[in-house]
């Protein structure tokens, strides 16, 4: 019934994260800038990884790895933002909106589960420093990120595929400021309780399966620094897994509060703050989180300076 006297939508309008026109340049102005030091700072942890000696380990592996993640997800979202940010017209093509979506999924999943097989590393570095080399090797390593890269690329076909099923015949304003599946499950014509439901399931094993994982390491790692002799030790322990918690913190809390509960629960305004936190700020932040606490980083870093600035010289 609904097919019949439907004519499809073949744009959408985001409405973006304000209507008011003396907010959007200085918007423009602050997202701009997470956006450059988001790229910035996580391109320089890649290539930072990849240059130093010293950092070429499985921790530094799944950090390069998670930085690689956070510069894709970043560019599925804000570019397209600022652009809407600098112009009256808002739009973007039903296929552009589906793709948005779809690389979106694929990547946020795909950091979930790599947060997690870094508090699996921190673990076994911590509980078991003698045969972390053994445990953690490099095959093992690079199954945990492939392993994070199909489980994003799953976990987005399901959702984009129940996306598809969808009629959308008008209205065609997304109250958001990229394409995501709540604000559209609220202009569909056709029934979203599947998409509901498969986007519940789906998120809340992701958010489950990876929560324990992490809770599970973290209960051991805090059992272990406890009985550690040494204040140094425990001190240093603690150092270790300080960043990663913090990281992990602020994006599960986001990312529940957004998918974790139906549409109609929750206003889309609440919902779009929390996106900002974990597809905006978390992917700035975490080049900083891991890098200004850690001395291996800075010191990779001055090495680099140093080479370079003699090279100057001759």
């Amino acid at each position: 019934m609904t097919g019949e006297n439907c004519t499809r939508v073949t744009h959408f309008i985001l409405l973006g994260l304000t209507e008011h026109p003396r907010l959007k340049p200085i918007l423009f102005a602050l997202f701009l800038g997470s956006y450059v030091l988001t790229l910035v700072g996580n391109l320089s942890i890649v290539v930072l990884v990849r240059v130093s000696p010293q950092l070429r380990t499985p921790m530094y592996f799944f950090l390069s790895n998670l930085s690689f993640l956070d510069i894709c997800y970043s560019c599925a979202i804000s570019p397209k933002m600022l652009l809407d940010l600098s112009q009256k017209h808002t739009a973007i093509s039903f296929p552009g909106c589906i793709l948005q979506f779809h690389f979106y999924a694929v990547f946020v999943t795909a950091e979930v589960y790599l947060l997690a097989a870094m508090a699996y590393d921190r673990y076994v570095a911590i509980c078991n420093p003698l045969l972390y080399g053994v445990i953690m090797s490099p095959g093992l390593c690079r199954c945990l990120v492939a392993g994070s890269y199909l489980a994003g690329l799953l976990n987005a076909l399901a959702h984009t595929s129940a996306l598809l099923r969808l009629s959308f015949c008008g209205p065609q304003v997304i109250n958001n400021f990229f394409c995501d599946g709540p604000p559209l499950f609220v202009l569909s014509s056709t029934d979203t309780w599947v998409n509901e439901v498969v986007m519940f399931l789906f998120v809340g094993f992701n958010w489950t399966a990876t929560n324990l994982l992490i809770i599970v390491s973290y209960a051991r790692v805090a059992a272990t620094i406890v009985r550690m002799p040494s204040a140094e030790g425990r001190r240093k322990a603690c150092s270790t897994c300080a960043s990663h918690l913090a990281s992990v913190t602020v994006f599960y809390l986001s990312a529940a509060f957004n998918y974790m509960q139906p549409s109609s629960m929750n206003s889309m305004e609440n919902k779009k703050i929390a996106s900002i936190f974990y597809s905006i700020i978390v992917p700035m932040l975490n080049p900083l989180i891991y890098s200004l606490r850690n001395k291996e980083v800075k010191h990779a870093i001055i090495n680099i300076i140093n080479t370079i600035s003699r090279k100057m010289c001759f």
